[in-house]
């Protein structure tokens, strides 16, 4: 395409559609200094447009490529050459770091570069499609998928793009059109033909454009997704404190809590069980005054079939034996697991990660590699908690706890408000010992004052503590709220406590039917959850769940002040059918009847699909295109069977089969037999097509076959040479 007024104009129109590939760049991400990138693409289109040789193009771009990392990066000057070395010596660091495919440790600097050059190889190819192939609908369209995506799932609004998108691809394509006719039709252009097509051209955008503004447009039929994004990438959201709106579900970062958060019900693993449990994943430690840290890390390595060591239950508390088989459906590489846990059986040979402080069990595979698994099977201890028990402790005894674990799990900042620990002081007044206490700050936030709010949630700001802000401020949140405080205020008066972190037993699906005595629940990110767990020197950890309208499985047995036995009160939540031979060994879970289980089948099945799905699909494509690819080369290959299929056959019958195979061949070369067409005739099109006699001396004694049925002896041998020299010839 010559240097003219419509080549200018295709030029200009390829950089506007690339350039909307950039426009949400510096929206979504931290890049800076996005005008360079978008002078870069100007100055290579114009670089094309003006023709010039490709060497000088390449030394131009190279100087601006390195003219803006130095800009971007660099205090130095451009021309103090002494910055070169230092980049030079960053660029073999971070081809280093590539190949060790460390991704994370490349510096902005390698990262500035590669964007240069992808933005490169991107204006190479739009410049082919423009000026060789003259077709440009496939990067017009992929362009409309890009900032339709970014609109959709994102904060980047493409409202305008989307009608600047339109216009500038509609009018590209029309011009390429124009072009490829002219060619095509080998039409000489001038003005006057030019204008009779660019004037419907641009009446039909324009009318397209226009009538899409104006049009009513239908009420989205699907929930907006913008938050499920802004919570995935940290984004800030519409709450003035600076905190966006997160989605519910584990995270492991607690430093900073407080805000709104919407639901998520997407499943997260299902579980087959006697009835609901709390599901652990970790604890933490050290309150910061705005969210929780860990206070340390030690971590301890076992294998998949040894006794997981994570809080033990003393022996002198009454515990029956139980057992569940957990389904994943997300790729957690961590053990979801219930207080008391003995041990955990995987379907492989994994071992385990145990953080000493945290409780949290990781899971490796082959290789050490951390491994996410698709179903396992725990089982653990439930206790049976005696009131009497709870209540012996009323003081702190140096001989049953050591001052470094009391130091640990009663840490406060401090610069906590006095007025935390005067409230604890005042709702624990009267009470004689840790349990009733514990109980009693339990009960307080069940209250009228406090309220289970996921929306109008407060973020302390920087001189206010998350507790502080909760218990005398606001005293609306969730489960965050309400577990952190509970924490907070016994840690005030010296009892130690922990936060947790994990699920609630979740919803009830069905009846299990390799078990009858088990059921199936769901557990979804909506049942994320954080509760308290408190300290009992002869007790051990002892889960109390502060959070109005929830209760957790924990039993106790109460009795009278007179020591006889009385009504069991129980906070756990019943399962949905009778339970049944409580006592029963917990290897059903993993024994024979779990090995039949085709509920336990199927639900690996569709945890695997679930899990996998796109690897599936990717496999499902990638067959398809092959044979695809097979069916359209069919051609080529076929033949080499049917070579193979002939080779030992020694009838002279054989003609009959091969003959017709022939025609269908040549059919598929190209050299397709007219209706009505006889053999003979066809014979001599295929010998002049080839140059040679070997159809029509073939069809002679294929017509021979047909009419007489029978050979002279030892014809086929003959035959086969004809019939072999043609085939090859179809795949030469």
């Amino acid at each position: 395409m010559k240097r003219s007024f419509q080549s200018f104009l295709v030029h200009l129109l390829g950089f506007l559609l690339l350039w909307e590939w950039l426009r949400p760049v510096e929206q979504l991400t931290k890049t800076d200094h996005i005008e360079m990138f978008v002078i870069f693409i100007l100055l290579s289109f114009v670089l094309s447009f003006l023709r010039l040789k490709w060497i000088w193009q390449v030394i131009v771009k190279l100087w601006f490529i390195l003219f803006s990392v130095n800009l971007s990066h660099y205090e130095t000057g451009f021309f103090q050459l002494g910055w070169l070395s230092s980049f030079f010596s960053d660029l073999a660091t971070n081809f280093s770091m590539i190949f060790a495919l460390n991704w994370l440790g490349l510096t902005n600097e390698f990262r500035t570069l590669l964007f240069f050059i992808l933005l490169w190889l991107m204006v190479y190819l739009v410049n082919y499609w423009l000026l060789n192939r003259k077709r440009i609908f496939i990067f017009f369209f992929m362009t409309l998928i890009y900032i339709t995506v970014l609109d959709t799932f994102t904060l980047y609004s493409a409202k305008i793009a989307i009608i600047r998108t339109v216009v500038v691809g509609f009018a590209v394509m029309g011009m390429l059109t124009y072009y490829r006719i002219l060619v095509k039709e080998e039409v000489r252009t001038n003005s006057i033909l030019t204008r009779k097509w660019m004037r419907p051209l641009v009446l039909m955008i324009a009318f397209s454009v226009i009538l899409g503004i104006v049009a009513p447009k239908f009420e989205p039929i699907w929930p907006d997704p913008v938050p499920y994004l802004q919570a995935a990438g940290n984004k800030d959201g519409e709450n003035p404190n600076g905190k966006g709106v997160s989605k519910v579900g584990y995270g492991t970062d607690d430093t900073k809590l407080g805000g709104p958060f919407i639901g998520d019900d997407s499943t997260v693993f299902k579980a087959e069980a006697k009835q609901k449990n709390y599901w652990k994943v970790e604890t933490k430690d050290h309150y910061t005054g705005k969210g929780w840290i860990p206070s340390s890390s030690t971590t301890i390595q076992i294998g998949g079939d040894e006794l997981i060591p994570v809080s033990p239950i003393p022996s002198v508390v009454k515990t029956r034996e139980e057992s569940a088989r957990l389904f994943l459906f997300m790729d957690y590489e961590h053990l979801i697991y219930p207080a008391g846990i003995q041990r955990a059986q995987f379907e492989r040979s994994y071992t385990m990660e145990i953080d000493a402080t945290m409780e949290k069990i990781s899971i490796f595979g082959f290789n050490s590699k951390p491994i996410a698994p698709d179903a396992y099977a725990v089982e653990y201890k439930i206790p049976q908690y005696e009131a009497s028990d709870l209540r012996k402790t009323s003081v702190v005894d140096p001989a049953l706890i050591d001052a470094d674990f009391l130091a640990q799990y009663t840490q406060l900042p401090e610069n906590l408000p006095d007025r935390v620990k005067e409230l604890a002081e005042s709702i624990t007044e009267g009470k004689t010992n840790w349990f009733d206490k514990a109980k009693a700050i339990e009960q307080h936030f069940s209250g009228a004052d406090f309220r289970y709010d996921q929306k109008n949630v407060a973020v302390p700001e920087e001189n206010d503590d998350y507790v502080d802000q909760f218990l005398f401020d606001t005293k609306t949140g969730y489960c965050d709220n309400f577990s952190t405080s509970m924490a907070v205020l016994l840690r005030t008066i010296g009892i130690p406590t922990r936060w947790v972190k994990g699920y609630t037993g979740g919803e009830f699906l069905e009846y299990s039917e390799g078990d009858t005595s088990k059921s199936i629940y769901e557990i979804t990110n909506n049942n994320a959850h954080s509760w308290v767990e408190v300290y009992f020197p002869n007790q051990g950890w002892v889960p109390f769940e502060p959070t109005k309208s929830f209760t957790n499985n924990v039993s106790i047995n109460y009795t009278n002040p007179d020591g006889t036995p009385a009504a069991e009160e129980t906070t756990a939540q019943p399962a949905p059918k009778p339970q049944q031979n409580l006592e029963e060994d917990s290897t059903s879970t993993t024994g024979e009847n779990q090995s039949f289980s085709f509920d336990g089948i199927w639900l690996s099945v569709k945890i695997f699909f679930n899990n996998h799905w796109k690897m599936i699909l990717l496999l499902f494509a990638m067959a398809a295109a092959s044979g695809g690819l097979l069916y359209r080369l069919r051609g080529k290959w076929i033949p080499y069977l049917y070579l193979l299929q002939f080779r030992f056959r020694r009838k002279d019958e054989n003609i009959g089969k091969a003959y017709l195979i022939l025609l269908e061949q040549l059919e598929r070369y190209g050299l397709k037999r007219n209706n009505g067409q006889t053999l003979r005739s066809y014979a001599k099109y295929i010998d002049n097509f080839f140059a040679s006699r070997e159809m029509s001396k073939l069809t002679d004694r294929y017509e021979e076959y047909l009419y007489h049925q029978k050979l002279p002896e030892g014809s086929w041998k003959d035959s086969r040479e004809l019939w072999e020299n043609l085939i090859k010839k179809t795949i030469a």
